[in-house]
């Protein structure tokens, strides 16, 4: 249990580091590829995404959904990734080979759907290459470009939300 406070201690110093040396220089680019950070305690439905993408004109090649579970036997066998809390070591390692190439991946936006503030979840959104970071929990506002304060159940009105910021920002 003492070792587990470590962990989180250890990670969230981590966190801090990338956040501090964080320089955000968002580019006029158009979006053509999309990462998707969701807890799956809070909602689950991937098609959703790949549809609301695909409406947008982002192929469905160029989206990648990521999971987080609790509990790892609570994963699907047809959810593109998923991680868990035994993911990640200390000081940010990450011990999944899929996780650390979707982190690794420069996508032109992330969008880290979850509203529940989990120490992993921060972990990959801060230590993402993304260019843009959309975000829906506002408990660090480093990790973002853009916050649409929203909950998670809600997701027609952040698509509306998210198209309307994206038009104006030029990525669509």
């Amino acid at each position: 249990m003492i070792l587990k406070a470590f962990k989180e201690k250890s990670n969230q110093k981590y966190i801090n580091k990338l956040l501090n040396a964080r320089r955000v220089a968002v580019s006029n680019t158009k979006m053509n590829t999309v990462g998707v950070i969701l807890n799956i305690s809070e909602f689950s439905d991937f098609e959703a995404f790949r549809a609301y993408f695909k409406s947008l004109g982002v192929q469905q090649a160029k989206v990648k959904i990521i999971a987080f579970v609790e509990d790892p036997k609570d994963s699907n066998v047809l959810w593109d990734t998923y991680f868990n809390p035994k993911d990640f070591g200390w000081k940010g390692k990450i011990n999944n080979i899929d996780l650390q190439s979707f982190i690794d991946t420069k996508y032109d936006v992330l969008i880290s759907f979850y509203k529940t503030h989990h120490l992993e979840l921060d972990l990959i959104t801060a230590s993402s290459k993304a260019n843009f970071k959309v975000g829906l929990n506002n408990e660090d506002q480093r990790l973002y470009d853009l916050i649409i304060n929203v909950k998670p159940k809600e997701f027609s009105i952040f698509k509306e939300e998210l198209k309307k910021y994206l038009t104006v920002l030029n990525k669509l």
